[in-house]
């Protein structure tokens, strides 16, 4: 059973930090991988992604704040948050995206449906930022 576990999410204050981390399992290999968050009656955002060769795509709405990485021996996602602001409270969600460049990579995650069964993700952690 593929399966992707995300954690780390929480409760900060405006200006605060959060590391998240997302762990695989039942694969052996893995691509493209990412972050999007998602709030009820709100459209997907792609937040981070990671493509198999290291390179990295953000959304505006984050660059400078957000940092993603992976440790692919121990099949884990990284999404490093600073400074964070009320508007990125959501549901934070880790991705698998297939062979695709960390940019294309970006817009699958905002699909509400895989493209492809190298497409999937998890069940989210919640992240809330107070003013």
């Amino acid at each position: 059973l593929v399966d992707l576990v995300e954690s780390g999410g929480g409760s900060v204050q405006a200006g605060g930090s959060l590391r998240l981390s997302c762990t695989g399992s039942g694969y052996s290999t893995i691509y493209g991988m990412g972050w999007f968050r998602e709030n009820p009656g709100k459209a997907r955002e792609g937040v981070a992604a990671i493509d198999s060769s290291g390179s990295t795509s953000y959304a505006d709405s984050v660059k400078g704040r957000f940092t993603i990485s992976k440790d692919n021996d121990k099949k884990i996602l990284y999404l490093e948050m600073t400074d964070l602001k009320p508007e990125d409270t959501s549901i934070y969600y880790c991705a698998s995206v297939g062979e695709v460049t960390a940019m294309q990579a970006l817009g699958i995650m905002e699909l509400d449906r895989p493209v492809s069964p190298l497409v999937f993700w998890g069940q989210g952690t919640q992240v809330t930022v107070s003013s």
